[in-house]
């Protein structure tokens, strides 16, 4: 792991063209830099592009093409300012109208951006209705491709991001694309999806972490399912995805402003205990042990041991202000850098240090009792040991999550949804649990805020039946 949060490594292919990819674990989403030694593609970068030109400068390689597959739903794009950056050309479909100067592309255009490399389009509608993948050909022809959110490792990018209405037409588009993938590459050729890697832009969960055409022609299901039987999967599969996502393609269409990661400004404990008294959004950056064990009354658990940006950003109102509270200086930079991708670049202030140092008062401290689904079982027994019984079991899962298997008898109220729906969790000590424990602390941390009495269940949902909590499969 980079002090960037970007996980790199490299496919190597034949003629000496080598692929470097950038990952963003944080947002599930991959960004690529393809080279042949000299020149290079980069093909959908995230926002913070100081990460691709670091890569280019390590291969010394010049970026001459910066491409994107579609308008994102899930990132600020990169692209256009690396092309600024750079001087290389930006390519996007000729279809999506902009209000910037770019390389319009169509499906078959080839880019040649030397005699051993080159870039073709390949119009795949599905994820978006002008989405492009781009067949990456060496000088024998197509070595993989950069496919976006339309062929993952398994699945396929989801097809209701332009509205419920547009789903179903997609998901045919989807297939078809798919399809068209698998009859134009041969199938040693290399698939390198932007999306599917936790990213909420997969239509289902991705599995495995590379592949080539002809892998996914025995497994994937736009592959090897008939229209129809495709369609009915996609859309049944589909859950409720980030509400941050309403705000990305305005900004990817409009042109994003440079990225600016100045530090905020900071806010003394007096100042901090002001804006957690007025309710504003002051979210804790650190693992949820340490929050756990101490942390200040009406802060927010969402540490960067785990999908902070997701999750702060699905819960927001967008343009809300939030204060970053970190142990150091690295970590609300961190921070910074993680919601600069999804357009939160501005923060009413910063504090750094632990708790007790920001406390104004020892009565701010708070520490949240934490139990397993082994000690869940033995409350709803009767025995709760000095944890005070559990008057409801509140599951924030996502809904598909949920519809699967869960705790009987549990209330069900995703994690998104809690901060406007708290008063619809029956009265009484709540015991909240998730599928691992990141998103129980976060629900723990707001029913603490509301001054309900509660126990984090810090466990992984898989141990619950083996621990004896009784179960019901499906709703």
């Amino acid at each position: 792991m980079t002090a960037t949060g970007a996980v790199e490594h490299e496919d190597r292919l034949a003629g000496g063209l080598v692929v470097e990819v950038i990952e963003t674990s944080s947002l599930g989403d991959r960004s690529y830099l393809a080279s042949d030694g000299e020149v290079a593609v980069v093909v959908d970068p995230q926002r913070d592009v100081d990460r691709v030109i670091a890569a280019a400068g390590r291969l010394d390689v010049r970026i001459a093409l910066v491409l994107d597959t579609h308008v994102h739903n899930d990132y600020v794009s990169g692209g256009l300012e690396l092309a600024r950056l750079t001087g290389a050309e930006y390519g996007l479909a000729a279809a999506d109208e902009v209000p910037f100067d770019r390389r319009p592309l169509s499906d078959g255009d080839a880019v040649e951006l030397s005699p051993n490399m080159q870039v073709r389009a390949v119009a795949t509608p599905g994820h978006t209705y002008h989405h492009l993948s781009y067949a990456l050909e060496g000088q024998d022809g197509p070595v993989g491709v950069f496919t976006g959110g339309s062929l993952l490792f398994g699945t396929t990018g989801r097809t209701d991001l332009l509205g419920e209405q547009h789903s179903e037409d997609l998901a045919r588009h989807q297939h078809a694309s798919a399809q068209k993938l698998a009859a134009i590459l041969p199938d040693g050729a290399q698939i390198w999806p932007t999306h599917g890697f936790g990213s909420f832009c997969s239509a289902t969960q991705a599995s495995g972490d590379s592949a080539t055409l002809g892998e996914q022609k025995r497994l994937n299901p736009a592959l090897t399912l008939a229209e129809r039987d495709f369609v009915e999967q996609t859309l049944a599969g589909l859950d409720a995805y980030p509400a941050y996502y309403a705000h990305m393609g305005v900004q990817n269409t409009t042109g994003p402003e440079p990225l600016d990661l100045r530090e905020p400004v900071r806010a003394e404990p007096e100042e901090l205990r002001r804006r957690l008294q007025h309710g504003e959004w002051v979210v804790d950056l650190r693992s949820r042990k340490a929050y756990v064990i101490s942390h200040l009354a009406g802060t927010v658990s969402l540490g960067l041991d785990g999908p902070m940006v997701t999750w702060l950003g699905w819960m927001i109102d967008w343009g809300a202000p939030i204060t970053l509270l970190g142990e150091s200086r690295e970590q609300v930079g961190e921070a910074q850098r993680e919601l600069a991708r999804i357009g939160i670049d501005k923060f009413a202030a910063a504090a750094v240090g632990t708790p007790q140092h920001l406390a104004v008062d020892p009565d701010q401290l708070r520490s949240t009792p934490t139990a397993t689904f082994a000690d869940l079982a033995a409350a709803l027994d009767g025995d709760a040991g000095l944890l005070p019984a559990p008057a409801v079991v509140l599951d924030v899962r996502t809904n598909n999550e949920f519809s699967a298997a869960h705790v009987t008898g549990a209330v069900h109220i995703p994690l998104y949804e809690l901060k406007d729906r708290l008063d619809e969790v029956p009265a009484g000590a709540v015991w909240v649990h998730c599928g691992s424990g990141y998103r129980a602390t976060a629900a723990a941390s707001l029913l603490e805020g509301a001054d309900r009495p509660v126990v984090l269940i810090d466990d992984h949902f898989g141990a619950a039946a083996g621990a004896g909590v009784p179960m019901t499969d499906g709703i």
